[in-house]
């Protein structure tokens, strides 16, 4: 039985997100000085970051 042309292949042709994680957004903010530690906690609403190349 072979798999389905749309689970695409196991080459890994991974492409790159648009979209990123919580944890990667607070590192780019981290890098631009827009987010401190001890200070921001909140869980929603935060700002956009400018796409990384």
């Amino acid at each position: 039985m072979s798999r389905h042309r749309s689970y695409g292949r196991s080459s890994g042709s991974a492409k790159k997100r648009n979209v990123l994680k919580r944890f990667e957004r607070v590192d780019v903010l981290r890098k631009l000085g827009r987010w401190k530690d001890g200070e921001n906690k909140r869980v929603t609403g935060l700002p956009k970051t400018p796409v990384q190349p």
